[in-house]
């Protein structure tokens, strides 16, 4: 971190713009956190698959305990209601509740979640459920995975299942949780679960991801008992050129369309954008009115935003020939990523008057630091609190310039399994001990709680609760 960043004092959000009914939230995802991977009838995901593959993950880190949610929710639930958040973003693992991928239903599985639920519920706290955080049944994996349609097909099942079991008591749903990792990453870099490097399949599965999200919004509609507010959840970047060379320009165009448009554009009844079936050199697999089910109408859109993209020409390179490149003097999170909270205010703005999404709602925005707890057992988090505020002064810049932003969800609430980089990088509010399960709240974890209270005040809310240090 740059001297001249550390004296500068972050900006204190003026939360007095944003809606009284905006919420405040917590996201996490399954896999990450529940650990538990065998117990009561759950069967192997593609990440448990992943997991064993020598080298894939930093460390051979695997989730098969990781911050043990699924034995210390009732703690945990505890924590969201200590810092007062409104809302708790938290996706359902697929092979827990259907543990072939189709067909036979386990009971246990779909008990803890209904478990989870009503404990929400009973703290106040509004859940959002998210059916695929890219926890795939290795059992579909095995006939096919996302390339194949019947994948989609099953998803939709799936949702069907869930929804008819907590429909009756949750009313906010997203479908898929950034599709672009499940096709881009997973099947053509090969850095993610199921680890392949196959434009083609890579292609197929976009298509297959996008329809199941499609007709598992129709399917949440038809088996929730109570009117449900559904989205698809992507994770989007402004992409800037290096330079002002013709080709950097060209290849800032190619990488946003892989980055965004390729997933907006059909979300939003435009089909997939034409430069870049060209760009990939392979038709995505439409049939019948598969577009149309795409471009299922919506009752928000979920925007994940981590950092921009500054991008050069990259001839030599895999789709889209274009290459994310450093920002001279810019300062970076543990993962390596350039804390641009510009940039999330550009983003929230373009998509509102690009696309018009009857609402957005910011499902993930946090970051990854190398936290140290003290003699005292604090976590003094500077970096991420100035992180926390910087993106939230964003999120009020784009509500005062016109976008219907209902919510905002950091992520996340525990430090957990991050994916392929395994337990070494945190990006909890919450710091977990992972050799003992303790949990310690952040300083930025405080702050959030002191900025959800402030707004509650301002809205005159009479749910605003003192949290202790």
């Amino acid at each position: 971190m740059s001297a001249a960043h550390q004296e500068e004092s972050p900006p204190v959000p003026d939360l007095s713009t944003l809606p009284p009914d905006f919420l405040w939230g917590v996201a996490t995802s399954a896999y990450q956190i529940e650990g538990a991977v065998r117990a009561d009838g759950r069967t192997p995901s593609i990440w448990d698959t992943f997991c064993q593959v020598p080298g894939a993950i930093d460390n051979g880190d695997t989730g098969e305990v990781a911050c043990d949610h699924y034995r210390r929710w009732p703690q945990d639930v505890a924590l969201m209601r200590r810092l007062g958040v409104d809302a708790y973003r938290f996706s359902v693992a697929w092979p827990r509740v259907l543990p072939e991928g189709t067909g036979r239903v386990n009971p246990a599985g779909l008990d803890f979640y209904d478990r989870l639920v009503d404990a929400l519920l009973a703290a106040g706290i509004r859940p959002f459920v998210t059916l695929y955080h890219w926890d795939l049944p290795q059992a579909l994996q095995e006939r096919g995975g996302w390339p194949e349609r019947a994948t989609a097909e099953a998803f939709a099942d799936y949702a069907a299942v869930v929804a008819g079991r907590l429909g009756d008591r949750v009313a906010d749903w997203t479908t898929v949780n950034e599709p672009l990792c499940v096709a881009w990453i997973g099947h053509l870099e090969g850095r993610m679960a199921p680890g392949e490097r196959d434009l083609t399949r890579a292609v197929r599965a976009s298509h297959h991801v996008l329809l199941g999200h499609g007709l598992a919004t129709r399917a949440i509609r038809a088996a929730a008992v109570r009117p449900a507010a559904v989205g698809a959840v992507l994770n989007l970047s402004p992409c800037e050129p290096a330079s002002d060379r013709p080709e950097d320009v060209a290849a800032a165009r190619r990488m946003d369309g892989h980055v965004n448009r390729w997933w907006l554009d059909p979300l939003h009844g435009r089909g997939y954008p034409a430069d870049m079936v060209a760009t990939y050199g392979v038709e995505p697999p439409v049939r019948g009115d598969d577009l149309a089910v795409i471009a299922t109408p919506t009752d928000f859109l979920g925007v994940n935003y981590y950092f921009r993209q500054v991008v050069a020409d990259d001839p030599t390179g895999p789709p889209p020939y274009a290459r994310q490149v450093p920002v001279p003097g810019s300062v970076c999170t543990a993962m390596g990523w350039e804390a641009y909270p510009a940039g999330l205010e550009q983003l929230l703005v373009a998509v509102s008057e690009e696309y018009a999404p009857a609402r957005l709602v910011v499902t993930e925005s946090g970051s990854a630091w190398h936290d140290e707890i003290a003699a005292d057992g604090t976590v003094a988090d500077r970096e991420r609190t100035d992180h926390l505020e910087r993106h939230l002064a964003a999120c009020v810049a784009a509500v005062d310039r016109g976008v219907p932003l209902g919510g905002y969800f950091a992520w996340s609430l525990l430090d957990n399994f991050e994916w392929a980089y395994g337990y070494d990088k945190r990006f909890g509010l919450v710091h977990v001990d992972y050799s003992t399960q303790r949990r310690t709240v952040k300083a930025s974890g405080l702050r959030y709680a002191e900025l959800i209270r402030a707004h509650q005040r301002l809205a005159g809310s009479s749910d605003a609760v003192e949290v202790s240090r």
